[in-house]
């Protein structure tokens, strides 16, 4: 049982204690808070410092060395969250990408590489140059056109010579009066193939053209038109000229000429380049073989598309461009420049012809 005294003394006793219990809890809540400022100033840092951190679908810390840290709850602090300090300030000038130069794409019309051919439907398509094949060196601007009669100069002096291919289409020529009007050579065409029927035929002005052009003094050479399928058929061909030349002295080459017909199906159309090549080379060894000089007869097309040249290069081009000046990239001899000329000594039309070589003098 308390004295009355005692009963006094215990709430000073009491109210002692919980003041410093209050006081303990307040020291060492300061301390909690503290480490725990200083916990979420660190994890900041380490945040902020990282180059490229990105948020991850785990919603973990993407360390320095690129492992994913584990998130551990409770060490995070509302600051935390302000992840706007992740993304890189912008700099005053903007960071300039290096520039992807793309590869120029070649223009064929100027590139110098390239030729343009038009096929018999007109069709166009540019055509690589060959780097083997020699090229014509001609100088266009020293052509003159006179009196239609096409001529090439040099140091001021002519070095080319005017002639003229004849067939029946012509009909009667006057040789004497092509001569005076300026002409120095004609092509005479000995003959043809039929192109559906494959029948050999000869001109029927051949040999009244051959015997007045001999007469008038002109230098003579000749062409035939082949529609030949095969080789035999090409010596066929190069035979029948042979026959018909007789005792004729011929200066000029003998040419060959294959065509496609326009507005008809020709029988060499399904001949494949590499036989049409073979033909035309077939018949050019028999005329040499004989003794004349053998050329090969075409239009840009033609020399181009249609057969290998590169399988052609020992014999003479005789060009048939009328009406432009030449864009043929080749070596040409001859060129047939106009099929529209007006000339004395040929009724209407006439096919006028340039060489660049004297072959009455080879």
């Amino acid at each position: 049982m308390k004295l009355p005294e005692e009963y006094d003394e215990q709430p000073k006793m009491g109210l002692t204690v919980v003041r410093m219990i209050i006081g303990v809890t307040l020291f060492i809540s300061a301390i909690l808070v503290l480490i725990l400022l200083m916990n979420s100033e660190k994890i900041k840092k380490s945040v902020r410092t990282q180059p490229s951190a990105q948020p991850d679908e785990s919603a973990g810390l993407v360390a320095d060395n690129g492992t994913v840290d584990e998130f551990v709850p409770g060490t995070l602090t509302p600051d935390d969250f302000d992840f706007w300090d992740l993304y890189p300030e912008e700099t005053a000038e903007p960071v300039q990408e290096e520039s992807v130069k793309k590869e120029e794409v070649s223009d064929p019309a100027t590139d110098g590489k390239h030729t343009l051919v038009v096929s018999t439907d007109g069709k166009e398509e540019w055509v690589l140059i060959s780097p083997y094949l020699p090229k014509n060196e001609y100088d266009y601007t020293k052509l003159v056109c006179q009196s239609e009669l096409m001529k090439y100069f040099e140091d001021g002096r002519q070095i080319s010579y005017v002639g003229a291919d004849i067939s029946k289409y012509h009909d009667y020529v006057d040789f004497v009066k092509l001569k005076k009007a300026g002409v120095n050579f004609v092509m005479l065409r000995v003959g043809a193939r039929g192109y559906g029927t494959g029948q050999l035929m000869l001109d029927e002005n051949f040999l009244d053209n051959i015997k007045r052009a001999s007469d008038a003094g002109l230098e003579i050479g000749l062409y035939f038109f082949s529609q030949a399928v095969s080789k035999e058929e090409a010596i066929e061909e190069a035979n029948l000229v042979l026959e018909n030349i007789g005792d004729y002295k011929i200066t000029y080459p003998i040419a060959f000429d294959m065509e496609f017909i326009v507005g008809d199906t020709a029988r060499i159309e399904a001949l494949t380049r590499e036989e049409k090549t073979t033909i035309a080379k077939t018949f050019m060894d028999t005329i040499e073989a004989a003794g004349y000089k053998a050329m090969l007869y075409g239009n840009k097309e033609w020399l181009i598309r249609r057969v290998d040249l590169s399988k052609l290069t020992s014999y003479d081009i005789w060009l048939s461009q009328p009406g432009d000046i030449p864009d043929y990239p080749y070596k040409f001899t001859m060129w047939q420049y106009s099929t529209t000329a007006s000339i004395d000594g040929i009724a209407g039309y006439a096919n006028l012809n340039i060489s660049f070589i004297d072959y009455s003098e080879k």
